[in-house]
């Protein structure tokens, strides 16, 4: 569905994105994940042929989003983060308008519509201001606005972003649900969301990608996996410092409630220091009230990627 080779963007001299590689296949929940500033905005704009590439090429259905646009984003619907809606118009409004800017024969328009309305949520609002609404409907409407064309693919920049928890959970279900019948492209920060949600994930830092895989690979093939979470009263002692002399502990962060501290390691993938912990923890006289070892994550995958230059 979707083809890149050797994209590259550059801004008054800056490297935005630089000789990305990547497909998406048909049906496929994919993520795309990266830290802020990474390339992950600038390649969607790109892919929704909102801006053109420095060089490289990428194809959407097999059309290239730039010699043949109009045939590309025929089959794309782009939700970016933050949604440009018409606030002064009312839902229903809004996306009768937005099918016929999108050629959507007239006739259709309402049977569209109303599918798009149903899918989203969005019944209850339908006769509302659109700015009166909140940010979880708003998002709504954006996604029911990139969805009225009936297209195959979806590319989604951060469509949970403001939401509350509750409405995060509603969202998530949507993509799911959404994924039984289209591609998806969508790139968030939550990563659990990502876990529960994509096939595969691509993870770009510093405009390249280090990392294309199934969540559960990249999990397994990880230097630093999983770790070990310490709740003790260490009394006058750092407690973290002393962690970190254990061999295969990479790092340790700490928070402080009540005298008790929480000390979370990570480790080396294969590792289990719980009994070295134990040892350090009855040697040094602390109180300890939790020791357990916690499953490798896609965050902490995450980590290790994006900040190999600081360990």
């Amino acid at each position: 569905m979707i083809k890149v080779e050797n994209l590259t963007k550059k801004y008054a001299g800056q490297t935005a994105i630089r000789d990305l590689n990547f497909e998406v296949g048909n049906g496929e929940i994919m993520g795309f994940l990266g830290p802020n500033g990474a390339g992950k905005t600038t390649t969607m704009r790109i892919l929704a042929s909102f801006m053109p590439p420095s060089s490289g090429r990428a194809s959407i259905a097999g059309f290239d989003i730039f010699n043949q646009s109009l045939e590309a984003r025929a089959h794309l619907g782009y939700m970016p983060e933050n949604v440009p809606l018409y606030n002064d118009m009312r839902v229903n409004e809004y996306l009768n308008y937005r099918a016929a800017l999108k050629n959507i024969p007239h006739r259709r328009i309402p049977e569209r519509v109303g599918d798009v309305r149903e899918l989203c949520g969005l019944k209850e609002v339908e006769n509302k201001i659109i700015g009166a609404l909140s940010k979880g409907y708003r998002q709504r409407v954006g996604l029911a606005d990139a969805l009225v064309h009936e297209p195959d693919l979806l590319i989604l920049d951060e469509p949970t972003s403001g939401l509350d928890p509750n409405q995060i959970r509603q969202v998530r279900e949507l993509i799911k649900n959404l994924g039984k019948q289209h591609t998806i492209l969508l790139s968030t920060h939550i990563l659990p969301e990502v876990e529960m949600t994509c096939s595969r994930v691509i993870i770009i830092h510093r405009g390249r990608i280090e990392a294309n895989d199934t969540p559960e690979n990249l999990v397994q093939h990880i230097r630093t996996a999983g770790g070990v979470t310490l709740d003790a009263k260490t009394g006058k002692d750092d407690g973290a410092a002393e962690l970190k002399r254990i061999g295969a502990v990479r790092d340790v962060s700490v928070t402080e409630e009540d005298g008790w501290k929480t000390f979370s390691l990570r480790v080396e993938s294969g590792a289990d220091v719980r009994e070295e912990v134990f040892r350090l923890a009855r040697d040094r006289h602390w109180d300890v009230r939790e020791l357990t070892a916690r499953r490798p994550t896609l965050e902490d995958v995450f980590v290790e990627i994006t900040q190999a230059d600081e360990v």
